[in-house]
């Protein structure tokens, strides 16, 4: 089983797909990681030579940023934004949608689910 960045790739699938287990990665620059270190993308993962594998896992560790510290990059990122009150980091902060979409209607997974407003008894 071919282990890359800290991840299990799926034994049965081709590598362009398995790669994009690896966060950070999606089938573009999958592909572009397969054209570069010139392994046939139709292969399956359990057919990959250690020398294949070798020059993936070298690959992204020399030229790209995956797992944990993109995830950890993209959390600093909302952090300062709250930090520093921005709009963005303001809507981080309260739950609501960051990217300017309607929430009288719609929002629900952001917001969470609806919270019912009992009457005053009178």
């Amino acid at each position: 089983m071919a282990r890359i960045a800290g991840v299990d790739l799926p034994r049965n699938k081709r590598i362009d797909i398995a790669l994009t287990y690896i966060y950070g990665i999606g089938r573009t620059r999958a592909s572009e990681i397969v054209r570069a270190v010139k392994v046939d993308p139709a292969k399956k993962t359990d057919e990959l030579s250690e020398h294949d594998i070798a020059a993936i896992r070298d690959y992204i560790d020399k030229n790209l940023t995956v797992e944990g510290d993109l995830r950890r990059e993209v959390s600093m990122n909302i952090r300062r934004l709250m930090d520093i009150a921005s709009y963005r980091g303001i809507r981080h902060r309260k739950g609501l949608p960051v990217r300017g979409q309607n929430t009288h209607n719609n929002a629900r997974t952001r917001k969470g689910p609806r919270r019912l407003v009992v009457g005053k008894k009178k």
